[in-house]
């Protein structure tokens, strides 16, 4: 947890990822705060350092009272970068954070190397839409209006899937505080970027939920068009599809802003460190001899920074398949080192039990039956350590 104060407030951050990597600095909606950001900026961070802070009136970032500017936001992200001595990042903001995005790269073409934009638009709703939350907040207060309004980040099949995450952001939301809430409903009803974003001329990502009312799909796909960007629909997304579909989201992000000249070991490197672990990777390193150190090399070039690494598959499912095709051919030692790397990617023990059922339907009961004695010994392993 990193506190900051690059001008006239204190804002609350958070870095991941190693120094060198590249910077992605994540901007989140207007009612929320970094943590939306979590799940898809987890699955980028072997390859990227991620930046993700609350914007002024959000989390523990300080929430003056009176009314917010675009121009505000950016002047907090301009400190923020100066007081992490980053002199060029990508930036990655979905519905306000997108627009205080776009109007930072209009501001400061040279310190933005790509953008991606979720959910948003060179203006989003208009004056009066915000002028109307304003007014309903204020009488009603944020904590009443937040059980109608999250409906809005949300597809509907996301409330019957998740219910215990939807009353979470929920929660989040009715928390928010209502003096930033405010300032930043004044700092939307004012900004209106429509003639200045042809200006842009970054490499660009536009990224869209299917179900989204509030930025829709067709609206998001002109601005892509405007900007000549790249666009893609997250299936049963809605406003917030890094919270819906964050492996879909951060598998599009690793794809736009892979590098042509990006090294494949240095990129299996990171990513057998992130399935396997830092430990387990070391001491694999350490024990390489002039025997084995060139298959060492290989498996980490092709298998690790290859399939492994390829963006359309999130880390959880490929780890899942991967558990699969090792028990269905009984290679029990590959599966026992995958079983105790499910730590590292989401993996369950209800997700085991479906894939070892799944098995037994098409490979036969035996290597089933095998899987399961293994993985009740990793897990007995794991909860002894």
């Amino acid at each position: 947890m990193t506190f900051l104060n690059p001008g006239s407030l204190t804002l609350h951050a958070q870095l991941r990822g190693a120094e060198p990597a590249p910077a992605l600095v994540f901007l989140n909606p207007i009612g929320s705060d970094l943590r939306v950001w979590n799940e898809a900026a987890c699955e980028l961070v072997p390859f990227f350092r991620a930046v993700q802070y609350d914007l002024r009136g959000q989390g523990l970032s300080d929430a003056p009272e009176g009314e917010y500017a675009l121009a505000d936001h950016v002047a907090d992200l301009q400190g923020l970068l100066d007081a992490l001595s980053l002199s060029q990042v990508a930036l990655v903001g979905c519905s306000l954070g997108g627009l205080i995005a776009q109007a930072f790269a209009l501001a400061f073409p040279e310190r933005v190397s790509h953008l991606v934009l979720l959910d948003t638009l060179p203006r989003i709703g208009t004056p009066d839409s915000w002028q109307e939350r304003i007014h309903s907040v204020r009488v009603r207060s944020l904590a009443a209006l937040a059980p109608t309004l999250v409906k809005r980040w949300f597809a509907p099949a996301f409330f019957t899937q998740q219910p215990l995450a939807a009353h979470g952001y929920t929660t989040l939301l009715a928390r928010s505080p209502q003096a930033g809430y405010l300032g930043s409903c004044a700092a939307l009803r004012d900004a209106d970027l429509t003639g200045q974003v042809q200006a842009l001329r970054l490499p660009t990502l536009v990224l869209c939920g299917e179900h989204d009312v509030s930025t829709p799909p067709d609206a998001c796909s002109a601005l892509a068009e405007q900007l000549g960007a790249r666009f893609e629909v997250i299936p049963g997304a809605a406003h917030l599809p890094m919270v819906e579909r964050p492996g879909e989201v951060a598998a599009h992000i690793r794809a736009f802003l892979a590098r042509p000249d990006e090294d494949p070991y240095r990129r299996g490197l990171a990513m057998r460190r992130r399935v396997l672990g830092e430990a387990h990777v070391n001491r694999a390193t350490r024990a390489a001899t002039d025997l084995d150190r060139d298959f060492q090399t290989f498996i980490t070039e092709y298998a690790w920074g290859g399939p492994w690494s390829r963006p359309h598959l999130d880390l959880r499912t490929r780890h899942l398949l991967t558990l699969a095709v090792l028990t269905a051919l009984s290679r029990e030692h590959e599966l026992a080192m995958h079983l105790r790397a499910t730590l590292n990617t989401g993996v369950t023990e209800e997700d085991l039990r479906e894939v070892f059922l799944h098995v037994a339907v098409y490979a036969g009961v035996p290597v089933a039956n095998r899987a399961f004695q293994i993985a009740k010994q990793v897990l007995v392993e794991r909860s002894d350590a």
